[in-house]
């Protein structure tokens, strides 16, 4: 059984000289994002680590570390992969942080920093993580489930809940093609943009309540350590792309929180992130409503940033950019050593 870490102590295996594979790119609407993320870690890492960066472009094509196209593409890649001690994936969103390089590193029988197959498909999948929270007893919003196949067409599309509502896709991350609805002539438009990058809709009521995140870290010995919780001040606008990623977003570390709210939410964080099988760090994103915490999304492959929530809480608690990743590589080591 797992236990929470509530103190930072030093990583669980005396660090020694690595090559790192670093990931970044992607071919979904997290690609510039998921670059930072990556030239964020490769900056960051400490010695004697040593990185090795490997990007996907838009249109699937691999590039070196030089960032000159692998004629080869995948097979040129694993031959570099192959090379290395541990893969560090840095792709947020579909065909990354949804299983897709985990896939790749479990078949080419490469460590890997991060959750596996499983629980970065399902926490991917808004609509699933949904489902799999409420058998925990975890509070979610009402929502439905919508496709283009099940509407007729989208000017003659209404909303099926009442407005205002959330509109997003799936399985996408970083707040594309998110829309909130207020009036009934706006919900085509939104349904479209969501529509446009994924198959599957979700539509949820708005939850009116302070937008409070967590994140859980898997260490060597298989404690976890939880992050001070974080609040975003987003002044009643909704934290979208822009907001994400422009600098601007006020968070409070720790979040203000009564003992008992605190208790609740890491309870709710640490069993999703067991029951969903997550590995390295996960993050959770939760509104706190008049009648308690309220589920948004779960994270697997979190933004790392100079501007992300995860370096940030976990900052607060004494861990620095440079030990969380040490953290992660070592946890990731000590995980796939084991049978």
């Amino acid at each position: 059984m797992s236990t929470t870490a509530t103190t930072v102590t030093t990583a669980a295996t005396a660090a020694r000289p690595l090559t790192v594979a670093v990931i970044g790119g992607g071919q979904n609407c997290e690609h510039d994002v998921s670059l930072a993320t990556a030239a964020a870690i490769r900056d960051a890492l400490p010695a004697p680590y040593t990185a090795l960066a490997l990007t996907i472009g838009p249109d699937g094509a691999w590039r070196g570390p030089d960032d000159q196209r692998l004629p080869g593409g995948l097979t040129d890649a694993l031959a570099l992969l192959a090379t290395c001690d541990l893969v560090f994936p840095a792709v947020h969103g579909p065909r990354g942080e949804d299983g897709t390089l985990a896939a790749l590193c479990d078949l080419a029988d490469l460590p890997y920093v991060g959750s596996g197959v499983r629980a970065g498909a399902l926490a991917m999948d808004k609509a699933t993580t949904k489902l799999i929270a409420q058998n925990l007893g975890i509070p979610v919003a009402r929502s439905a489930l919508a496709t283009a196949a099940t509407l007729a067409t989208p000017a003659e599309a209404t909303a099926p809940l009442p407005l205002p509502v959330v509109v997003k896709p799936a399985a996408a991350g970083s707040s594309h093609g998110v829309t909130r609805v207020d009036t009934p002539g706006d919900y085509s438009a939104a349904l479209a943009a969501a529509l446009a990058l994924d198959s599957r809709v979700l539509v949820e009521e708005h939850i009116d309540g302070r937008e409070i995140d967590i994140a859980v870290l898997r260490r060597a010995d298989q404690t976890l350590l939880v992050s001070p919780p974080l609040e975003i001040a987003t002044e009643g606008r909704l934290f979208d792309t822009t907001l994400k990623y422009d600098g601007t977003a006020a968070f409070r570390i720790p979040a203000p929180l009564s003992r008992a709210e605190h208790d609740t939410l890491t309870r709710h964080a640490t069993r999703l992130f067991d029951t969903l099988g997550c590995a390295g760090t996960a993050r959770f994103d939760f509104f706190l409503t008049s009648s308690g915490f309220v589920l948004n999304e779960v994270n697997t492959t979190p933004g790392l940033t100079t501007h992300s929530q995860v370096p940030k809480m976990f900052a607060a608690a004494g861990l620095d950019y440079p030990r969380l990743l040490t953290e992660l590589i070592t946890s990731a080591l000590a995980t796939h050593a084991t049978p």
